[in-house]
């Protein structure tokens, strides 16, 4: 015998489920089957909702670069993505504010993002001493 289930899936669209039904599983076994199935989907539906916000923050933060930065500039940044990607972000995240601030005006151009760069590196640089002590 076979029990028909209402669920919905990650987009909110009821369908029917089939669950097998065994004339030994008791009324309360079945509610638990059906909640921990209706909990799985639930959270399988808030990780993809969590992604999809992820992704569009994303294509923002591109966008906005997009409309600051020059090709090269563009080029240059994701080339330092590639190898610091703790400082390109902290790049990007300074570039936005100042575009949200309204203190870029015009796209930066190559010299400039290197300038910027040149900043931060001196501000995040570690200073390496080592002595060697001779007994």
């Amino acid at each position: 015998m076979r029990v028909k289930a209402k669920a919905y899936n990650g987009c909110n669209v009821m369908y029917d489920e089939e669950l097998p039904y065994d004339s030994e599983v008791g009324d309360e076994e079945l509610e638990a089957l059906l909640a921990k199935r209706y909990q799985e989907m639930l959270a399988r539906a808030r990780e993809a909702e969590l992604r999809k916000k992820r992704l569009e923050e994303e294509a923002r933060r591109q966008e906005i670069l997009r409309a600051i930065l020059t090709p090269e500039a563009r080029e240059r940044l994701a080339n330092i993505k590639l190898v610091r990607p703790e400082i390109a972000k902290a790049v990007e995240d300074r570039l936005i504010a100042l575009a949200l601030q309204g203190r870029i005006t015009r796209p930066l151009t190559d010299e400039e993002l290197r300038d910027i760069l040149a900043e931060i590196y001196e501000k995040t640089r570690r200073e390496f001493r080592i002595s060697i002590r001779e007994k």
